[in-house]
């Protein structure tokens, strides 16, 4: 696929060519469920909103995962400083359903988690730097505080409140449309951090995640993610997560995405397969 098919555009010196003041559609990456921006599952070293380096911008979204036992909504912000630096907050809810019952929870019962992430750019252009082979690279935070203290301890965790680090690395081939991501996370939460973080035996391990989406049009991509996650609580094992998704830009400031996911066992329930929706507006 040239350039001009998928996200690009260039003049007949070969200079690329975005929008006055912006990105090209869906180079921001859609939102994590943790607020950061990427793609569902994980983060990219990519900065949310639309500004480049000469602007702030911006993005707003809510998500939802619908899976066999549970279902989880996510609702956040994130901000994009002159295409360097990133803040985001997401609020996540967290609802058992009918597995609250079985559980001993009662019917209904939701876990929530308030998450605020920080990252920053540290190399590379993912867009820019197509003469180069360096990716964008980025390192991020993420703090993250349940609202079930007497819970996550009673299920054998440390704590209800701990923080994820990570680093990316994003490289957009533009003559390729291609967009490839992988990203290392410390981390010592329980599926997220909604039974809380590590247990008696374990602690802090490094998990890596990666993505790869296809550009089929300037607004149009389809893609996967794989997620490697710890197994800290010995009461319930801990799969891996993956998705399969196709994100559309709807105009240059709304993306809409659907991806089937599989997140494997959740809390002794297995097979925890579903439907991920997310919309997303930028500016």
């Amino acid at each position: 696929m040239l350039p001009s098919q998928g996200y690009g555009q260039f003049s007949n010196s070969g200079e690329l060519l975005l929008e006055v003041g912006g990105k090209l559609p869906l180079t921001r990456g859609i939102t994590t469920l943790a607020g950061a921006g990427g793609g569902a599952l994980t983060p990219w070293a990519t900065i949310s909103g639309n500004e480049l380096d000469r602007g702030i911008g911006a993005t707003g979204h809510i998500s939802h995962v619908h899976v066999s036992d549970f279902s989880l909504t996510s609702i956040g912000a994130a901000a994009g400083f002159y295409d360097k630096v990133e803040l985001s907050y997401s609020h996540n809810i967290f609802d058992t359903r009918d597995a609250g019952a079985l559980l001993g929870l009662g019917q209904g019962f939701k876990i929530k988690q308030d998450i605020v992430g920080l990252k920053v750019r540290l190399a590379g252009d993912a867009v820019y730097g197509q003469d180069s082979w360096l990716p964008q690279i980025a390192a991020g935070v993420q703090y993250k505080r349940n609202n079930r203290a007497g819970l996550v301890k009673a299920l054998g965790a440390n704590s209800r409140d701990g923080a994820d680090f990570y680093i990316s690395a994003t490289k957009l081939l533009l003559a390729q449309s291609l967009l490839v991501n992988g990203t290392l996370r410390l981390t010592n939460a329980n599926q997220t951090g909604l039974l809380g973080f590590g247990s008696a035996e374990t602690g802090y391990t490094a998990q890596p995640e990666f993505s790869v989406a296809l550009l089929l049009s300037r607004r149009l991509a389809v893609g996967g993610e794989y997620r490697f996650k710890p197994n800290n609580l010995s009461f319930a094992k801990e799969d891996d997560w993956l998705d399969l998704f196709a994100a559309y830009a709807v105009t240059d400031n709304v993306s809409l995405t659907l991806a089937h996911t599989r997140l494997g066992s959740i809390a002794t329930f297995e097979n925890q397969n579903g439907v991920y929706l997310s919309l997303q507006a930028g500016f």
